[in-house]
């Protein structure tokens, strides 16, 4: 039976979990993730967990921060001047926004901190510096 290997394009059912056993994704009630594997489609832990799999496969993997969407950086979380919002927005911990950079690129941050003049924005994954856990059944490889 064929086990998937780099370069193989791979249908993975999967769902993934936090520590406490909170599910942050899944594919159950939709089509199976499609992705090739050592193309960086998916993040690094997954796409390691997949290769040596055969179709039908399932396993249980946890995959720590550095393997999944790195470490929480202090770095990437900023103060933001509430003036620099638009008029009328009602900014809420929780909530992110998509903000345009001085070079034109975007950003996705989480608000994580709201004052009276300011914001406290992060830039981090939602999911960095979280040890993640997946439960994953190999579909189909095709090579």
């Amino acid at each position: 039976m064929a086990e998937a290997k780099k370069g193989d394009i791979v249908l993975v059912h999967y769902t993934g979990k936090l520590a406490d056993g909170t599910v942050f994704d899944t594919s159950t009630e939709r089509h199976p993730l499609k992705f090739t594997i050592g193309h960086r489609q998916v993040i690094a832990g997954f796409e390691q967990a997949i290769i040596g799999m055969s179709p039908g496969d399932s396993k249980t993997v946890r995959i720590p921060p550095a393997e999944a969407y790195g470490d929480h950086r202090k770095d990437l979380v900023i103060t933001f001047s509430r003036s620099q919002l638009p008029q009328g927005m009602n900014p809420k911990v929780g909530q992110r926004l998509e903000l345009t950079q001085e070079n034109d690129q975007t950003a996705l941050v989480t608000i994580v901190g709201v004052t009276d003049t300011d914001l406290m924005l992060d830039a981090n994954h939602p999911l960095a510096g979280k040890e993640l856990t997946f439960d994953l059944q190999l579909g189909t490889i095709e090579e």
